[in-house]
């Protein structure tokens, strides 16, 4: 896993050999951050990473500047691998839940966030619930961006918010923006 840009742009971390995670691409993620880039400044934003994986979605926005990032994932192995490069980085403002994310957002209640991050794998059963759970549940602050990313078979286009498809080889990201 490689940290792209910012404080700690160029780092690498090995992740295991045994992990199940598809992790977004070196490719697919610098230019979802690009784009993101152009579109909010990321210094002293809150994030929320859903399905954390590596947690390179995670690293990435604190790299950039994000005041605090909230990363949620289930498996044991990847929350340890997180919390393993948290402690690499001496990073102190990432908060790691261990937990199913539909459990995380029906609870969601007084949080909200700048920027919200969904990769979930790509044959779970309820992904195309989870923008709708989302925008549903009021998470994002106004001008706040949610990414859904998600294989090319989904269309979002009709969910309130929409703004754009951002494709890059087999990734497809969906980006919202609550204007």
């Amino acid at each position: 896993m490689r940290i792209i840009s910012g404080k700690y742009g160029r780092r690498r971390f090995s992740v295991p050999s045994n992990f199940s995670a598809r992790p977004t691409t070196d490719f697919a993620r610098e230019n979802i951050f690009n784009v993101l880039s152009n579109l909010v400044d990321f210094d002293d934003l809150e994030a929320l990473d859903l399905f954390a994986g590596t947690g390179s979605i995670s690293f990435e926005m604190l790299s950039r500047g994000c005041r605090r990032v909230t990363a949620v994932e289930l498996n044991n192995a990847h929350a340890n691998f997180i919390q393993k490069v948290a402690r690499e980085l001496k990073e102190e403002h990432l908060s790691l839940i261990r937990g199913d994310v539909f459990r995380f957002l029906e609870r969601a209640k007084a949080e909200s966030y700048d920027i919200i991050f969904a990769d979930p794998p790509y044959k779970l059963e309820d992904l195309a619930e989870i923008p709708r759970i989302v925008l549903d549940r009021n998470l994002l602050r106004p001008e706040g961006i949610f990414v859904m990313e998600h294989p090319k078979e989904y269309d979002f286009s009709e969910l309130p918010y929409y703004n754009q498809r951002r494709v890059y080889g087999s990734v497809n990201f969906s980006v919202f923006i609550k204007e």
